[in-house]
């Protein structure tokens, strides 16, 4: 087994290569003056499997064409099997065509994935579960659970939670977390009357006198999470917490949550955030190293993945 890492997440790849006491792939990575980008491999790899981990988060473009360069390198090296590891699926919320004549986005991304050599995909927290679908190879969905939940039990004693789902489509994952902690279930109904806008419509549930629990999987401009958090405390809601798998934080994100109603925003280090967020004192990471060490090991000792969450 070996991994090899794109540039997208540099600290999460030699996070999970200790984990797994195994050294990065070593490899030569550049860009031209153009904006091509240039993949070479400098060991031999050849009969080995290979995990490629790479994150396909802003610039989104960039990172996508470097995973499918380093996969199209590998099968030219004649590794022996490739799985592309994608801790954040970039066009992920592009999964089916919302109005005439627009492209589905999510299919195009899998394709291009698959045809560059890939043999299998793991990826965390799709936001849409059927993508898993859009393959015709095997895909494992890690979810961010289990992780949430163990750090909330210990970090949340003495405290009346429950946990809201910041819009309808959210419900089944913050379900799953409420179940896991044995806790209430609110449920924020959100209307978007545009991309990257959201205004709040009712909520459904009693949140009065608690800490609320919003979970969701990205949190992008920030808008939703915001707003949601603005009702919670106009319906009486003590102490507003945000676990969020993804935090893409585009734009003026992290200033909208400085300046919100949220008391903590926990987020997982999917995507590198660590320039963005190094002067918010309200927005913390959660590694997911361990988590994706322990699936990469499971797929090479071909044991099974699912019991992770079990």
């Amino acid at each position: 087994m070996k991994i090899l890492s794109g540039t997208s997440n540099n600290k999460l790849s030699k996070d999970i290569s200790k984990k797994l006491k195994s050294k990065l792939v070593n490899t030569n990575i550049k860009r031209f003056a153009d904006g091509e980008i240039y993949i070479e491999i400098n060991e031999n790899i050849r009969g080995n499997s290979v995990f490629v981990i790479q994150s396909t988060s802003t610039p989104v473009n960039d990172n996508l064409m470097e995973l499918l360069l380093c996969l199209d390198a590998l099968k030219r090296s004649s590794a022996k099997n490739i799985t592309a590891v994608i801790p954040y699926f970039g066009y992920a919320r592009q999964d089916r065509k919302v109005a005439p004549r627009t492209s589905i986005s999510a299919k195009v991304v899998s394709n291009l994935i698959s045809m560059a050599g890939a043999d299998r995909v793991v990826t965390v927290d799709l936001h849409a579960g059927q993508i898993q679908g859009f393959f015709d190879i095997p895909v494992d969905n890690l979810f961010t659970t289990p992780l949430f939940a163990r750090f909330i039990k210990k970090s949340f004693k003495n405290k009346k939670l429950i946990c809201v789902s910041p819009d309808v489509g959210g419900v089944q994952r913050t379900r799953g977390l409420a179940t896991k902690l044995k806790t209430d279930l609110a449920i924020i109904d959100k209307r978007r009357p545009k991309p990257g806008k959201s205004q709040v419509m009712n909520l459904i549930g009693d949140v009065r006198g608690k800490s609320c629990l919003i979970v969701d999987d990205i949190i992008d401009s920030g808008g939703t999470i915001v707003n949601a958090a603005e009702v919670l405390k106009k319906r009486g809601a003590t102490e507003i917490y945000v676990f969020i798998t993804h935090g893409v934080l585009s734009g003026d994100a992290t200033r909208k949550i400085q300046n919100s109603k949220i008391k903590k925003l926990f987020i997982t280090d999917t995507i590198d955030n660590s320039n963005k967020i190094k002067n918010n004192n309200k927005i913390e990471v959660l590694s997911i190293s361990s988590l994706m060490a322990e699936a990469i090991k499971r797929i090479s000792n071909s044991t099974s993945v699912s019991d992770l969450f079990n």
